[in-house]
């Protein structure tokens, strides 16, 4: 039963995060990793309201939210707070208070922005506005991109693998993981389009490669890398090795098993060649994804120098 008060859209939380899940999150097709993150936020932000340090103050005065504190004991939110400003407060909470990164607490203000125009559709509140991200003051403290050097370093290290394996099926493997994170690096492809890429999307003849989005349209990349075209070709008749067979023969990336890879398996093979790499600093397969525009940069440098 829809709630008539804004400040509680539901009695039964968990349900409503479930229902949220299913209709965003699975019906959507994203993944189980993805799920997970989304369930966690919300119940975290449902426990803190009921249990945690709670404003004391109300919209009409009082001390600023940013500042406020008070106990459990002083009472839950006042009334006169919308669920707008309670998520704000709480975002505030984790990262002045709880020393979050900016990029953790952005993940759960982008995930609140969606429950919130979840419950307006569902009926659940009669309206919301956008939420403020009020806690910018805990920056990442380092720059995880990857230089032009390091890049160099982990492309270099997948090459040279590639040379020294001894039998045809490691190196299809190995030009299987190349081809990745050369559309992670060269087209800022995500990981999780990656994932959903079928064989059917590129065009041999064109080098034309459909990316189908999350929650956008669907748009298309050329290739214009001719070494990046070739290692494609070679992996797409290279295919088959993969394919056993099963019912998942035209995803884009297999398994050695002929099912389709993880985030887990990305996340992993990235690491792999980070480590051969030498590349010491904390980075994922996102930071070499968003590190095109500083490899450029770095390389217009060099050629002025």
């Amino acid at each position: 039963m829809k709630a008539s008060n804004s400040n509680s859209p539901d009695p039964n939380s968990q349900n409503l995060i479930e229902e949220f899940i299913t209709s965003q999150v699975t019906k959507r097709g994203l993944d189980e990793r993805t799920a997970k993150a989304y369930r966690l936020d919300l119940e975290h932000l449902y426990t803190w309201l009921e249990q945690d340090p709670a404003i004391a103050t109300t919209k009409e005065g009082g001390a600023d939210a940013d500042t406020a504190t008070g106990t459990a004991e002083e009472g839950a939110f006042s009334s006169n707070f919308s669920w707008e400003e309670k998520m704000e407060t709480y975002l505030n909470y984790l990262s002045r208070e709880k020393g979050l990164r900016f990029s953790t607490v952005s993940r759960k203000y982008r995930v609140f922005g969606y429950y919130l125009s979840y419950l307006v559709a569902q009926g659940f509140l009669p309206g919301c506005r956008p939420l403020k991200l009020v806690c910018q003051t805990k920056e990442e403290p380092a720059d995880n991109l990857l230089s032009k050097q390091e890049v160099d370093a982990f492309f270099h290290a997948l090459d040279r693998e590639y040379a020294g394996l001894d039998s045809d099926f490691r190196r299809r493997v190995c030009l299987r993981d190349r081809v990745m994170m050369e559309l992670l690096f060269y087209h800022g492809i995500e990981v999780s389009e990656l994932l959903r890429m079928e064989v059917s999307d590129y065009n041999r003849k064109t080098a034309i490669l459909i990316i189908r989005r999350k929650r956008e349209k669907d748009c298309t990349v050329h290739l214009f890398s001719s070494s990046l075209r070739e290692q494609m070709e070679q992996w797409l008749s290279e295919h088959e090795y993969f394919e056993h067979g099963g019912e998942y023969h035209n995803r884009m990336f297999l398994s050695k098993l002929g099912r389709p890879l993880s985030m887990k398996m990305v996340i992993n093979i990235f690491e792999k060649y980070r480590v051969r790499a030498g590349i010491e600093k904390e980075c994922t397969p996102k930071d070499l994804k968003n590190s095109m525009k500083r490899y450029a940069k770095e390389l217009l440098v060099e050629q002025c120098s």
